[in-house]
């Protein structure tokens, strides 16, 4: 029975002794953003414009196609929506062709 004690005890000490240490790695674990947790969110931002991009563009064809059709107020949303969609665009990279 001694034994066991002293070993449940030396483990107390030694977990009261680190837990410090520990708690301070933890805090800068959660404090900082590694390179691939930026990475990802940089990723998602990107695929979020795109998605927005693509249904402006979406938009605009549908104004646009109004407008020819003569819908006055389609052709003011349409230019809207365009100016909207030139806002973004250098946002988003191009890929080009190898």
């Amino acid at each position: 029975m001694p034994l066991t004690l002293g070993g449940c005890l030396a483990k107390t000490v030694v977990d009261v002794a680190t837990a410090p240490v520990k708690l301070a790695g933890k805090g800068i674990d959660l404090a900082t953003t590694s390179q691939s947790e930026a990475d990802e969110k940089r990723g998602r931002a990107l695929r979020k414009r795109e998605a927005k991009l693509g249904e402006l563009e979406r938009t605009y064809d549908r104004q646009s196609k109004a407008c020819v059709r003569g819908n006055q107020g389609a052709c003011d949303q349409a230019r809207t929506t365009y100016d909207q969609i030139q806002a973004l665009l250098p946002t988003v990279p191009v890929e080009t062709r190898r």
